[in-house]
């Protein structure tokens, strides 16, 4: 009964947030192929002329789901380049997310199944959040406020079947990543993590110098010094340092930032935080609860078993873990990265 009464709680907070935006901007299109966001067949996502495919280095966590994005900015405007923060998208601005499984993680020829496409799309008083679920026919996408629990099954990697619940947020949610001083905000877009190469018609190119090229993106240095983030599971990249933060910047540096639904905490984990104590390094908890698990600091060196960060990443009870939004699954790649991390850690 508990749990019927919060399911319809969120529902109707979901659906007055809809209705002040509808009252405030052009309501929201009810099916995702009224936005000609794509060409063809739906279920391709093969972009529009004037939608642009882009990849981040290091990706947020969902689920082991994987993710094609896209962006689409008005006729005539631009993007401003800055080293570090996300860019500045002018109004009108679409960020376009598509969770999906493939069916077969080893061969992709084998088709896949979208879950959901989420929209950020910039309006005159600040970013707006749009979730749209695919039909199980992979027809079209619909507008839903309260979110959904979907089963999924597939083949990993190592050719294992894996079938478990995955959770689409209700609109309400989103604002518990999307968070940044009170307002909506996108997280990945950052010269950062843009700056890699993709595969655009065939051609390997570096993103920013592509977005340049087509007009998108004014200011980029002509001097190539542009900052490059690391993918996280590629150790070519990075040093296990720089791996780990890069990790813990796009999983946890949203919330635990300045201006953060975390920022009470004291612990911040953007990828530009230099103070090891607000790192987490020897920490102790704001607030201790069984969220600490008895634990005494977030992070202690050499012992990744003593550090309450690792325990709330290891979790899955929805009182502890951590991220605690967007998963109902143990990272575990990402998990044996940050214990490494700390196992190595000089104490």
């Amino acid at each position: 009964m508990k749990a019927r009464i919060i399911t319809v709680f969120f529902i109707i907070t979901a659906l007055l947030y809809l209705a002040a935006s509808i009252r405030l901007e052009k309501p929201p299109a009810g099916k995702l192929s009224n936005y000609g966001l794509f060409t063809g067949t739906l279920s391709n996502l093969e972009p529009a002329a004037d939608v642009v495919p882009y990849a981040l280095n290091t990706p947020l966590f969902t689920d082991y789901a994987e993710k094609l994005r896209f962006l689409r900015i008005p006729a005539g405007s631009t993007i401003a380049y800055n080293d570090s923060a996300v860019f500045e998208f002018p109004v009108g601005t679409v960020l376009v997310k598509n969770f999906f499984y493939p069916r077969d993680f080893r061969d992709p020829s084998k088709g896949r199944e979208i879950i959901e496409t989420r929209l950020l799309i910039r309006e005159e008083n600040g970013w707006k959040a749009l979730p749209y679920i695919w039909n199980r026919e992979q027809t079209e996408a619909f507008l839903d406020v309260a979110g959904e629990t979907r089963q999924v099954k597939y083949i990993d990697g190592s050719g294992k079947t894996r079938q478990h619940a995955y959770y689409i947020p209700n609109m309400n949610q989103c604002k518990g990543c999307h968070n940044h001083y009170e307002a909506m905000a996108p997280i990945g877009p950052t010269a950062r993590q843009l700056n890699g190469k993709y595969g655009f018609a065939g051609s390997q190119d570096n993103q920013l110098a592509h977005w340049a090229t087509k007009g998108l993106l004014t200011g980029l240095p002509a001097d190539g010094q542009l900052p490059r983030g690391v993918r996280w599971d590629d150790p070519s990249t990075g040093s296990l340092d720089e791996r780990a933060r890069a990790w813990l910047d796009i999983n946890c540096g949203h919330c635990h930032r300045s201006g953060g639904p975390a920022s009470t905490s004291g612990l911040y984990l953007t990828i530009h935080e230099k103070d090891p104590l607000r790192l987490g390094i020897g920490k102790t908890p704001v607030a201790a609860g069984r969220g600490s698990g008895d634990l005494q600091v977030s992070i202690a060196p050499g012992q990744p078993e003593k550090s309450i960060m690792v325990y709330r990443m290891q979790s899955t009870d929805p009182g502890v873990m951590m991220p605690e939004l967007g998963r109902s699954l143990n990272h575990q790649e990402g998990i044996a990265l940050i214990k490494q991390w700390i196992r190595e850690m000089e104490h």
